[in-house]
C-alpha cells in the first residue's frame, strides 16, 4: 500500500475537501476546493518527483477515491474511469497487474456443474442487515427461481441479530461468513464452491471487499447496486445498469460491459409501500399549512448550487419549509447559509434518522421532493416514490448524477427529469407556487404505483435472471462479455 502522503499532498486535501466542504457542509472555498479536485486530476500526468513506478510516461489521473469524485461538480464520467483505473492499480497485487484479469488465479478446477442444475448466483457484501442496499434487495431475493438459481451469500460484515438479518438468512440457500478470511482465502473458498457469477454488491464504499474479485474466483463477476460507476479495470465483466442511467453512448466510460434491464436497474419491494395511519405533521415538528419541501439525502450530497436553488423557492414561497435529514455537524452550517441566503434558520427541520417501516410513515408529509446533483437521490428518491411523494431531478451525464431520473422513468413521471440547473429550479418553481398542479400530479403518482415497474419484484426478478442466463450463454460459447439488453 502507499506510504501516507505530506501534508499539501493531493490525499491530504482530500480529506480536508471530504469534511469541511461535503459532511460539514463548510462551503467558503468550496469552489476553491472543487478546482483543486479537477486539477490534480489534470496535473497527474506529470512525473512524479519521488520516482514512483508507474507514474511516468503516459498522462494518468491522480489516485483520488473513486467514491469521492462521484459527488464532486464537474467530474465527468471519463474522467471517474480514469480515476478508479488509477486507485485501483495502485492497491493490486503486482502478480494481479501482470496477468490477464479474465485468468483465474487457483489451478484447481472449480466444483463442476452437473447438466441442469441451477447457476450458483454469490453475493458478496458487508450490508446483509438493516441496511438500505438490504431493503432494496430482499424482495427480490426472495422471488428467485430456486430451481434455476442456487443462491449464495458472502457476508464479510459485522454479525447483527435483526429480522433483516434473518430473513435475508432464510433468502439464501447458503450463507457464508468470511470476515475472518483474507482477500486471497475468501476468493479460494468461493472458487471451491463452484460459483458461476458472482455479485459484488460494495464496490468502492465503505467496506468493501471489491479486491478480492482480483483473484478471479468466478468465470463471470458482476457489479451490482452498491456503488453507482465503473470499477476501471476488466476482472469485473458486467455492470448492471439501465438505458437511461448509462445509454449507448456511455459504454466507453465504463470497462465493464453494460447488462441493462428494461426498466430501472434499482430493485425496490411493494411490501415496504406505506400504509395509512402515519404521523402527523405536528409529530414530527412541520407546521400545518406549510408547503413541506424535502431532501432526506446525506448532507454530503449538497452543493452550494444546489442550496442556492432551494432557497430561491422558498423565498418565492414564503409558507414554505426545507424538510432534511438530521446531521449533527452540518446543521448549524446549513443555518447559516440559509440565513446568508435570506431564508430564516427555523425554516429548516431536521428530521431524526429512523428505522424504514417509521421514516416511509413520515414520507407523505412532504409536499415535494428536491434532488441534488452531481449524486442524486438513489433509495430515498424510490422511498418518496413509494410515499407517492414527486420528486424533481436533474440529470447529469454519469451514473450517480441520472439515478433519480431512472426511477421517475421506471414510475411514469419522465416529466420530472431535467437536464439543467435552469430547468430544475423553473420547474420547482412552477410546481411549489401551483397548489392544484402538485396536488394533480400527486394524484397521478399515487395512480401509477400500483402497476409501476418500480415496485413490480416478479417482472424485475425475472429480468435480472434473464439477464444473468445471457451471461452464462456467452461465457459457455466462449465469447467475452458484451452489452445486454432486454
Amino acid at each position: 500500500m502507499p506510504a501516507p502522503a505530506p501534508p499539501d499532498s493531493p490525499r491530504a486535501r482530500q480529506i480536508r475537501h471530504y469534511a469541511r466542504s461535503r459532511a460539514w457542509c463548510e462551503w467558503e472555498e468550496f469552489d476553491n476546493r472543487t478546482a483543486q479536485v479537477q486539477a490534480d486530476i489534470g496535473a497527474a500526468g506529470k512525473t512524479s518527483d519521488t520516482g514512483d513506478a508507474g507514474h511516468t510516461g503516459a498522462a494518468r489521473p491522480a489516485p483520488w477515491p473513486p467514491f469521492h469524485l462521484l459527488s464532486v461538480p464537474g467530474i465527468s464520467a471519463h474522467q471517474q474511469r480514469q480515476c478508479a483505473t488509477t486507485w485501483l492499480d495502485e492497491r493490486l497485487p503486482p502478480e494481479h497487474n501482470a496477468r490477464s484479469a479474465a485468468i483465474s488465479t487457483f489451478s484447481t478446477p472449480a466444483r463442476p456443474r452437473q447438466p441442469g442444475a441451477p447457476l450458483r448466483i454469490a453475493y458478496l457484501s458487508s450490508d446483509f442487515h438493516q441496511h438500505a442496499t438490504a431493503l432494496l434487495m430482499i424482495e427480490m431475493l426472495e422471488a428467485h427461481d430456486g430451481s434455476r438459481f442456487e443462491l449464495h451469500a458472502y457476508s464479510h460484515g459485522a454479525l447483527d441479530d435483526s429480522p433483516m438479518r434473518h430473513r435475508l438468512l432464510r433468502a439464501f440457500h447458503h450463507f457464508h461468513d468470511i470476515r475472518e478470511l483474507s482477500d486471497e482465502q475468501a476468493a479460494s473458498a468461493i472458487h471451491a464452491d463452484g460459483i458461476d457469477i458472482l455479485v459484488d454488491l460494495k464496490g468502492y464504499t465503505a467496506g468493501s471487499r471489491t479486491m478480492l474479485l482480483s483473484w478471479r474466483p468466478a468465470p463471470i463477476q458482476v457489479s451490482f447496486l452498491g456503488y453507482p460507476g465503473t470499477l476501471g479495470r476488466d476482472f469485473v465483466d458486467y455492470l448492471v445498469s439501465d438505458r437511461f442511467v448509462t445509454p449507448h453512448a456511455a459504454q466507453p466510460d465504463y470497462t465493464e460491459a453494460l447488462a441493462c434491464m428494461p426498466h430501472s436497474y434499482q430493485p425496490h419491494g411493494r411490501a415496504s409501500l406505506p400504509g395509512h395511519g402515519g404521523p402527523t405533521r405536528s409529530d414530527v415538528g412541520l407546521p400545518e399549512g406549510a408547503l413541506v419541501l424535502s431532501c432526506f439525502n446525506q448532507a454530503w450530497k449538497f452543493t452550494p448550487q444546489v442550496f442556492d436553488i432551494w432557497c430561491r423557492v422558498m423565498r418565492a414561497v414564503p409558507h414554505s419549509v426545507l424538510w432534511l435529514l438530521r446531521c449533527d455537524q452540518a446543521e448549524g452550517n446549513l443555518r447559516q447559509e440559509a440565513l446568508a441566503r435570506g431564508i430564516s434558520p427555523h425554516r429548516l427541520v431536521f428530521a431524526p434518522d429512523m428505522q424504514q417501516e417509521a421514516h416511509l410513515a413520515r414520507l407523505p408529509l412532504a409536499d415535494l421532493v428536491l434532488d441534488t446533483w452531481p449524486y442524486n437521490a438513489h433509495t430515498t428518491a424510490s422511498d418518496a416514490l413509494a410515499a407517492g411523494v414527486p420528486l424533481i431531478t436533474c440529470a447529469g451525464d454519469t451514473f450517480a448524477s441520472r439515478v433519480a431520473g431512472s426511477l421517475l422513468q421506471a414510475v411514469g413521471l419522465p416529466e420530472l427529469i431535467t437536464s439543467t440547473p435552469a430547468d430544475y429550479e423553473a420547474l420547482a418553481l412552477a410546481l411549489a407556487t401551483d397548489a392544484d398542479r402538485l396536488q394533480a400530479l400527486r394524484a397521478k403518482l399515487g395512480g401509477l404505483i400500483c402497476n409501476a415497474a418500480l415496485f413490480d419484484v416478479p417482472g424485475y426478478t425475472q429480468d435480472l435472471e434473464a439477464l444473468f442466463d445471457l451471461m452464462w450463454a456467452r461465457h459457455r460459447a466462449g465469447l467475452p462479455p458484451a452489452a445486454l439488453d432486454l
